[in-house]
């Protein structure tokens, strides 16, 4: 006897919220970005997206700041 074929799940509605953030790093924009999603992701749960939308150096003492400006989309829970 033939298996039926199971039909796939179709995702659930869902809500997600976009932030700005912009992460730092002394050592490379790649670096600022990472920390920028390292840090989001302590308080932040359920991550998807993170898209960089700027990048620049700021100048500090004569010493270079990576910054990267990123939209971090997380799926929106309400108020739990």
């Amino acid at each position: 006897m033939a298996k039926k074929a199971k039909k796939p799940r179709a995702a659930s509605p869902a809500v997600y919220k976009l932030i700005e953030i912009v992460g730092t790093s002394h050592e490379s924009f790649a670096d600022a970005a990472a920390t920028g999603i390292k840090t989001a992701s302590k308080s932040l749960r359920d991550l998807r997206v993170a898209e960089v939308t700027k990048l620049d150096v700021k100048i500090e003492n004569g010493k270079l700041v990576y910054r990267a400006k990123l939209k971090v989309s997380f799926k929106y829970h309400g108020e739990d």
